[in-house]
């Protein structure tokens, strides 16, 4: 009879995991894949001055909040980032990202380049940045038009800001094109995989380390 290997379980701090992309490059399809798949990865809740679009619940997709409020919060510093976007107002409240990652456990973000900037500065080895690229302008242009959430009008200014939106690619830690969707997810999952296991996160690695020099 082979002898039963015991598994190791070593102790890690949790990841901050940023979906950057132009509107309608996918990042969303992106996101619910790996939230319904991970039991490990959770969501991170933005606070925003916008409305509520059909269907979303304050406390679950967004803090719905007016903008003195927001503004209070900035001045607190109780937001890891905050930007304006088209209009409105996002940030990301800051206590209950740091109690995450101190259980060991996984954030997923989905922000634009300017809140990763932000989070750059404040979270050092605990971001991983990823922005997705569309395949084309028309591919992209295509999927706003399709998901027909937004006027024609709101759509031009989507295309018209993505090209500002694409020059900040070189900032990211990985890049994935998003022309098969399921191979984009793949990737993603991939990248997520190994920075689980990166030595800098596995906070338990010195003890158990410690314990086999020693001879246990």
């Amino acid at each position: 009879m082979s002898e039963q290997i015991e598994t190791i379980s070593i102790n890690r701090r949790g990841l901050m995991l940023v979906l950057s992309s132009p509107s309608g490059a996918g990042k969303t399809t992106i996101s619910r894949s790996l939230l319904a798949d991970d039991p490990d990865l959770s969501m991170s809740v933005s606070a925003t001055t916008r409305s509520p679009r059909p269907g979303e619940v304050d406390g679950k997709d967004y803090f719905f909040m007016e903008p003195v409020d927001f503004n209070l919060k900035v001045n607190r510093g109780e937001l890891l980032e905050h930007a304006k976007v088209f209009d409105h107002y996002y940030g990301t409240p800051k206590k209950a990202v740091n109690d995450a990652l101190s259980q060991g456990k996984d954030i997923l973000f989905d922000i634009d380049w300017q809140g990763t900037q932000q989070l750059a500065q404040k979270a050092g080895d605990d971001l991983v940045s990823i922005f997705i690229l569309p395949p084309s302008t028309q591919a992209l242009e295509k999927r706003l038009k399709t998901r027909a959430q937004d006027s024609d009008e709101v759509v031009a200014r989507r295309m018209s800001k993505a090209s500002e939106e694409i020059s900040h690619w070189a900032e990211y830690d990985y890049v994935v094109i998003n022309d098969d969707v399921e191979r984009c997810i793949s990737e993603v999952k991939a990248i997520l995989k190994a920075e689980r296991v990166r030595r800098i996160r596995r906070t338990g690695l010195l003890p158990f380390v410690d314990q086999l020099r020693e001879g246990y």
